[in-house]
């Protein structure tokens, strides 16, 4: 088991959804947090909750992980609080849904940024302090790191990327002391979908508390991967067991916009 009380975590994309699900969790749990997003405000009133609820200690780092430089300055803003961080989360992501030509172009490579850039420069940069610390990393991935989406076809392949990368690090690092966990959920109950529109949702949705305490219990249990619920489990299985071709044309049928393609961009888990 892994005990968080007296542990430093980062949560980026901590002001709301996945990310204030986890603060709320760790915070009972008797962990010191760091919580990493775009909005001050949002940030400080949920570390103003957790003290009041919880009498945690929770620092506060405004930043936008998609910009040139923020995984560095989200790195010194954190050594400048003078505590060896344990435990990094990172959950920060956004997702576009549409055709791939009618979804601007800079929107997608800031998709990439964050969801890949950003998550590869934060591990790099915080994984010696965690070494040391004994500790570990949960990356934040999805149900589509198993299979293409079409009409998501960036955001998957940000996110299969998430999955192999968290893998291999896991093998890396288990004999080192370290965890490595990419935690799956398929559509989870939180602002993600407010602005992606509910045609990227597929399946009923899960609660992000739900998704919380599965991607704790499982890291504790020191897994490389875990997906939350029987069904999404299934799906994630599907490519296994009918060709890649086949698979790739269900979810295009399946993900296909309603209306005439359009941009949607999701980006709560950052704000």
């Amino acid at each position: 088991m892994y005990e968080f009380s007296g542990k430093t975590v980062v949560v980026t994309g901590g002001s709301m959804g996945i990310g204030a699900a986890f603060a709320r969790e760790l915070a009972r749990l008797g962990a010191r947090l760091v919580l990493v997003a775009r909005s001050e405000d949002r940030l400080r009133a949920l570390a103003a909750e957790l003290a009041a609820g919880y009498g945690a200690r929770v620092d506060v780092i405004a930043e936008d992980l998609a910009r040139p430089g923020a995984p560095a300055r989200v790195h010194a803003a954190a050594q400048a609080l003078g505590v060896g961080v344990n435990v990094l989360i990172n959950n920060a992501g956004f997702a576009t849904h549409g055709a791939f030509t009618s979804v601007d172009l800079a929107t997608q490579r800031e998709e990439i940024d964050l969801n890949v850039g950003a998550l590869v420069e934060l591990t790099h940069l915080f994984l010696p302090d965690i070494e040391r610390r004994r500790g570990g990393v949960i990356q934040v991935a999805s149900t589509a790191a198993f299979q293409a989406v079409p009409y998501m076809a960036v955001y998957a392949a940000t996110k299969a990327f998430v999955l192999s990368f968290s893998e291999a690090l896991w093998a890396e690092y288990r004999g080192r002391g370290v965890r490595v966990l990419a935690l799956c959920p398929g559509a989870t109950d939180t602002p993600f979908f407010a602005r992606a529109g509910e045609a990227a949702a597929f399946g009923k949705k899960a609660s992000a508390e739900d998704v919380v305490r599965l991607g704790l219990k499982a890291f504790a249990a020191d897994r490389s991967h875990v997906v939350h619920g029987l069904s999404n489990y299934v799906t994630a299985l599907s490519s296994r067991w009918f060709t890649r071709e086949f698979v790739a044309r269900l979810s295009g049928r399946l993900m296909r916009p309603k209306s005439a393609p359009e941009l949607h961009a999701a980006d709560a888990t950052r704000s």
